[in-house]
């Protein structure tokens, strides 16, 4: 059978040997930052509501109001109603365990394995928010690939210039300008939020030790993972998606049937002066969990032999404006 059993050492016999270091020592994992920052939506919670969570979007007025004289009728103006939607779908992954692998194990297998339950979860229901915020339709990259204070916008979700030049305060300026110019909500106060590599960062990061970078009034809440503020915009470290995402080398939805549904190449910009950075503002990202997260346990089978865990999850993930006119989030990017 896969999974874990007592006869094969690297797959459960490790669990007791003489003298056990009682310190169970777990592989490296990632902290979830994506959903940190998604919409989760309280009334998705639940059964019998259907496979789609569907939002309305509403414009902003037609024509806006004005003075009136005293005689003039009231004018009339109306707004436009869009809806978008996102799909529940299931998630989950499993171990399964032989009954002589928790009689002999000294260590607790149920913990151990519940851990690492946990940990894929997390991975792995970030990187499915992640995919979302990658659809935005803004992308931006430095003018002439090189400049180090000038960017071109581009609204059609491929960006129009091949970067050759590391992210800089001065792109971090224009991107800060754009967002407020489109009129993009913040997300904390006055701060919009931005996610990337540590190494995407290094000179954002180098160039603000020079700087004051909070105040210390209004920020109200540190993200986690935040390195640094500079002219409204909060950065935070990740290490869940990796790097490249060039137009060449999208973030992609693979089949179901895959370890990892929602994946990204890594292949590094062909400059490999930089790579992704999202910056966006509040209500980017929905997330509408049906069931949430939990770890399960498989009713033991062959007379008691056979066990399992698994973790569960129901839900779905959307991007909450597709439009150019009124997406929340700008995507740093190159064309190849």
């Amino acid at each position: 059978m896969t999974g874990m059993v007592w006869s094969t050492p690297s797959r459960g016999g490790y669990l007791y040997a003489d003298n056990l270091d009682k310190h169970l020592r777990m592989a490296l994992q990632n902290t979830c930052k994506f959903r940190a920052f998604a919409d989760p939506k309280e009334d998705a919670l639940g059964l019998h509501k259907g496979n789609t969570y569907r939002w309305d979007r509403i414009s902003t007025i037609a024509n806006r109001g004005g003075p009136l004289s005293e005689l003039q009728r009231m004018p009339e103006s109306q707004a436009t109603v869009g809806q978008s939607e996102l799909t529940i779908q299931e998630f989950g992954n499993s171990i399964p365990y032989t009954g002589l692998l928790d009689l002999q194990s000294e260590l607790a297998v149920k913990d151990a394995i519940d851990q690492v339950l946990r940990d894929d979860a997390r991975g792995t229901l970030d990187d499915r928010v992640a995919y979302e915020y990658f659809q935005t339709p803004l992308r931006v990259s430095p003018a002439s690939g090189t400049s180090t204070t000038e960017i071109v916008l581009t609204t059609n979700s491929a960006a129009s210039t091949t970067n050759n030049i590391a992210l800089g305060l001065g792109h971090v300026k224009a991107v800060s300008d754009t967002m407020k110019d489109r009129n993009i909500p913040a997300y904390d106060g006055d701060d919009y939020a931005a996610i990337s590599h540590a190494s995407t960062l290094t000179n954002v990061r180098d160039e603000m030790e020079d700087i004051h970078q909070y105040t210390e009034t209004g920020i109200s809440l540190i993200f986690r993972g935040e390195i640094g503020r500079y002219r409204n915009v909060r950065f935070v470290e990740q290490t869940e998606v990796p790097k490249g995402h060039a137009n060449d080398a999208a973030f992609s939805e693979s089949s179901a049937s895959a370890n990892f549904i929602y994946s990204a190449t890594n292949d590094a910009w062909n400059n490999a002066k930089s790579s992704w950075c999202l910056f966006f503002g509040a209500d980017t990202v929905i997330e509408a969990p049906a069931v949430p997260e939990e770890v399960r346990a498989k009713i033991p089978e062959d007379y008691g032999r056979s066990h399992g865990l698994a973790w569960y999850y129901l839900g779905g993930a959307g991007l909450t404006h597709t439009d150019a006119e009124n997406a929340r989030c700008i995507l740093w990017d190159s064309a190849a």
